[in-house]
């Protein structure tokens, strides 16, 4: 069995954003040479998001609008956890949207759904974060 471990990057330039990260993945695939495995890909922060669903700004919107009513980011002072740092929301964002996504690879391949693609969500961002890729397989 081959591992491969791939990490990606990023630095939104809003504190909120969705990042569509199916290129990267699949571009990480590739590089493995692994056939027949797993895929796993997890955001490394507890205030970002990694997760499968339709690549549809609609629902992109839809998601903002309903994590906003969920965990509101304002006022600050309606959460226990803010202080130093005033990011409940984006922690409570995160545990809605989760941590991690695991595709199987067939043939070379992520082996989607007929919409699945990969996105990254962010949700304090402005600064550096990252997501890892590992796959297994051979």
């Amino acid at each position: 069995m081959k591992a491969y471990r791939k990490e990606l990057h990023f630095r939104t330039k809003t504190r909120r954003a969705f990042v569509h990260i199916t290129p990267q993945v699949e571009a990480a695939l590739a590089e493995s040479g692994i056939r027949e495995g797993l895929c796993l890909v997890n955001a490394m922060h507890i205030t970002a998001s990694v997760f499968i669903n339709d690549n549809e700004s609609g629902l992109h919107r839809d998601f903002e609008r309903w994590l906003e009513k969920l965990a509101p980011e304002k006022p600050h002072d309606q959460y226990d956890h803010n202080g130093y740092e005033d990011n409940a929301d984006a922690h409570l964002k995160r545990s809605v949207m989760g941590r991690e996504v695991v595709v199987a690879v067939t043939d070379g391949k992520l082996d989607f759904g007929t919409w699945e693609r990969i996105f990254y969500g962010e949700f304090d961002g402005m600064r550096d974060k990252r997501v890892l890729v590992k796959i297994i397989g051979e």
